[in-house]
């Protein structure tokens, strides 16, 4: 199973009145956790649109441990895998750089598509990369 590790700091305008990062904002670390985790495989979003394939997020999850705080670095552990030719799961675990608490892990499944929103397969070669 192909896995990536990513950083990101926690930015101020991303934590809440309790001065923990926000919820929401896990969701947009995922994104740059799979982001990532396609480049290191020699891809991206760029390319599989290219290739007519969008892969619309069709379940998400987030389980959260104990918070990250306002300029906590972050380590996003992703890894990939192929439900079927046409899904996707990425799992993912949030850690604390400084002392490697878990701050959260999730899940994502992706479902490939068309530019007309049809279900699609996913580019060989990605199949094989995620397989």
């Amino acid at each position: 199973m192909p896995s990536n590790t990513t950083t990101v700091r926690v930015r101020y305008a991303e934590t809440d009145q309790m001065q923990g990062a926000y919820y929401s904002n896990y969701f947009i670390w995922f994104e740059v956790g799979r982001c990532e985790l396609l480049r290191s495989l020699g891809s991206s979003y760029r390319t599989l649109e290219a290739k007519g394939c969008k892969l619309p997020v069709i379940e998400a999850h987030c389980s959260y441990q104990r918070p990250a705080r306002y300029d906590d670095d972050l380590e996003i552990l992703t890894n990939g895998s192929l439900i079927s030719p046409i899904r996707v799961r990425f799992a993912y675990e949030v850690r604390r750089k400084i002392d490697g608490s878990v701050a959260a892990v999730g899940r994502t499944v992706h479902a490939a598509v068309n530019s007309a929103g049809r279900p699609t397969r996913l580019p060989l070669e990605i199949q094989k990369l995620l397989s």
